[in-house]
């Protein structure tokens, strides 16, 4: 299989613009849950099963990246941010629970259209250069979920919660805009896999010891993360802080982890996905018990810093994934997506409900503790694959 070696910047720029479209409309649910408690009357494991409703699309993954390998589905990747967008912005108007979970699960549905192939299409068209293109390719993600808690608050300010309907025509507007830019980018024939090769099943069977030891990282690395992104807006709630300040605050982290998730992907062509990873998870934890035991002004710098190293992880462990050299990428994407969904589902749905019983002060503590459970994976994935490529 040939590389290409060129670096397509303006493409992948659009894609990952595509990708920051997206995600500024998924990410303005954690902002929100404090009104939503309220408006239902819910309490954190209600909470956590609408995160976990968002995730559960996330089972078809590795299903959808064998579809992406037969189909052309580069408008389903242009369609998803409207999707997305109706989905997110009708949460506020939703009357019922059960129509806020039917409303995240269409939505989780589209996000699994968007995220499994374009990786993939990343991979091909970053030639030599795979960790820089992950780093732009992230980049969108992260910053949309700067953007996206401050536009649902300021929208909620202006409109309140039942008028964040009006925010549908921008994201509507900006899949357009997508589509006459995307139309062209032949997805499907970049993704496409030569069937005289090596089967599904003997792809994954080959890299599962692989994938086992990522799982790893991704679970106990995910109680952390779940609790900072999805709990942080109802954690400052429950210490009186403003629904400003939960947005803000989610906003800070997020941006710090732009920052970070463009650095260590550029970084990690150079030094290494596997060191990158060593020194990003052993000190995440250690930075996230600084931050529970901080109030005030100080709380934010180690805010930066728990933004910068948590989410700087996700694009190191996607190039991992895309380095392998396989006929099959797009099912491979597919089942580190299914993995980083679901391990976000279950994290979701266990910090939920220890925090209906311990508080989430607590409960934020027991996911740093379970966080350093992550080192002994990296180690054993470090050692199995030192100077020799991954199968």
């Amino acid at each position: 299989m040939e590389k290409q070696k060129k670096f397509q910047a303006k493409n992948i720029i659009f894609i990952s613009i595509a990708h920051f479209v997206h995600d500024t409309y998924s990410a303005f649910l954690a902002p929100i849950v404090p009104l939503l408690k309220a408006k239902l009357g819910i309490n954190n494991t209600l909470v956590s099963l609408m995160f976990v409703a968002q995730q559960i699309p996330a089972l078809l993954n590795p299903f959808i990246g064998i579809i992406a390998e037969n189909l052309k589905i580069r408008y389903l990747v242009i369609l998803a941010p409207a999707v997305t967008t109706i989905c997110m912005s009708l949460l506020g108007v939703a009357p019922l629970y059960i129509i806020i979970l039917i409303l995240l699960f269409v939505m989780g549905l589209s996000s699994a259209m968007f995220h499994v192939p374009t990786p993939v299409l990343i991979k091909k068209i970053s030639g030599d250069r795979l960790g820089k293109g992950m780093s732009f390719y992230m980049l969108g993600g992260e910053a949309a979920r700067t953007v996206g808690p401050l536009i649902i608050v300021a929208a909620v300010d202006v409109w309140g919660l039942e008028g964040t309907f009006r925010l549908i025509p921008f994201g509507l507007l900006a899949s357009l805009i997508l589509f006459f830019r995307l139309k062209d980018i032949n997805i499907s024939k970049d993704i496409k896999s030569d069937k005289s090769l090596k089967g599904i099943k003997e792809t994954f069977k080959e890299h599962l010891p692989f994938f086992i030891l990522i799982t790893g990282i991704m679970l106990f690395r995910g109680f952390m993360k779940t609790s900072i992104s999805s709990f942080l807006p109802t954690y400052l709630d429950e210490k009186g802080g403003s629904l400003w300040l939960g947005g803000i605050s989610l906003s800070i982290f997020e941006f710090a982890g732009a920052i970070g998730a463009y650095l260590a992907g550029t970084f990690s062509d150079k030094v290494g996905r596997i060191r990158m990873l060593t020194f990003i998870i052993c000190i995440s934890p250690v930075l996230m018990l600084l931050f529970i035991s901080t109030d005030g002004v100080m709380m934010y710098p180690l805010l930066l810093l728990l933004g910068f190293f948590i989410i700087s992880s996700t694009p190191v462990l996607l190039a991992l994934v895309m380095d392998i050299e396989s006929e099959h990428q797009a099912f491979l994407s597919g089942v580190f997506m299914f993995i980083s969904f679901v391990s976000a589902s279950f994290t979701a749905l266990f910090v939920g409900i220890l925090s209906d019983y311990i508080g989430l002060i607590a409960t934020f503590k027991v996911a740093s503790i379970l966080a350093f459970f992550a080192i002994p994976f990296i180690l054993i994935l470090g050692r199995k694959y030192k100077n020799k490529p991954i199968p």
